[in-house]
C-alpha cells in the first residue's frame, strides 16, 4: 500500500460524512416569489378580475409545499446562514400572507360580496409590500448586511403598509356614512382581513431586521 492511500481513504470518508448545506435562503426566496405572484393575482381579483381567484389558491398550495420543504431542510441542515428560528419565523409569517389572501377570496365568494375600491387599493399595497419582501430575501445571505440592501427592502415593505393603514382609516370613516348594514358588515370584514395580512407583511419585515441585527 502506498503512503498516499490512507490520506485518500480519509478524504473519501470526509466526503461521505460531510453534513449537507441546503440553500435555505434560496428556498425562502422561492417561497417569496410564489407568494408575490399569488398576491399580484389577488390584487387583480380585488380590482374586479374574478378569473384570477384560482391563481391565488394555486399559489397558496404551492407555498405550503415550499414551506414544508424549507422546514425539513432547516431541520436536517448542519449549519444555516441565518439562525433556524429566524428562518422558521420568516417562512411562517410569509405563509400567513398568502393564506390570508386565499381566505379573503373564499370569504368574499361565500358572502357573495365582491371587493370595493378601497379593498382593491389595499390589495395593491399588499402586493407591493410582498414584492419588497421578495427583494429583501433575494439580498439575504449569511454575511453581515454591509450595504443594508435587505433591510432597505424591508423598510420599503413597511412603508407600503403604512400607506395601507391610511387607506383603511379613510375607508372605515366613509362607512360611518353608510346606512346599508349588509354593505357595512361585508366591507368591514374584507378590510379586517386586508389589515391582518398587512400586519403579517410587517412582521416579516421586522424579522428581517432582527435577523440582520443578530448577524452584525
Amino acid at each position: 500500500m502506498s503512503e498516499s492511500e490512507p490520506s485518500t481513504g480519509g478524504s473519501k470518508r470526509g466526503r461521505w460524512f460531510l453534513p449537507e448545506s441546503p440553500d435555505v435562503i434560496g428556498m425562502l426566496h422561492r417561497q417569496a416569489e410564489v407568494t408575490a405572484s399569488g398576491m399580484k393575482a389577488f390584487a387583480a381579483w380585488a380590482a374586479g378580475d374574478e378569473s384570477r381567484a384560482p391563481e391565488v389558491r394555486a399559489a397558496e398550495h404551492e407555498c405550503d409545499d415550499l414551506r414544508r420543504q424549507l422546514v425539513d431542510a432547516v431541520r436536517d441542515a448542519f449549519t444555516t446562514p441565518l439562525e433556524p428560528e429566524d428562518l422558521f419565523q420568516l417562512s411562517r409569517d410569509l405563509d400567513k400572507v398568502i393564506n390570508g389572501a386565499k381566505d379573503t377570496v373564499r370569504e368574499s365568494e361565500a358572502m357573495q360580496f365582491p371587493p370595493d375600491a378601497a379593498s382593491a387599493e389595499m390589495a395593491t399595497l399588499l402586493s407591493e409590500g410582498v414584492d419588497h419582501l421578495r427583494d429583501a430575501f433575494e439580498r439575504l445571505d449569511g454575511r453581515r448586511d454591509r450595504h443594508g440592501l435587505a433591510t432597505e427592502a424591508a423598510d420599503a415593505a413597511v412603508k407600503s403598509q403604512r400607506q395601507l393603514e391610511r387607506v383603511y382609516r379613510r375607508a372605515m370613516g366613509e362607512l360611518l356614512e353608510v346606512n346599508d348594514i349588509r354593505l357595512v358588515l361585508g366591507s368591514r370584514e374584507l378590510y379586517r382581513r386586508m389589515t391582518a395580512m398587512s400586519d403579517d407583511v410587517v412582521s416579516v419585515a421586522d424579522r428581517i431586521w432582527y435577523s440582520r441585527v443578530k448577524e452584525s
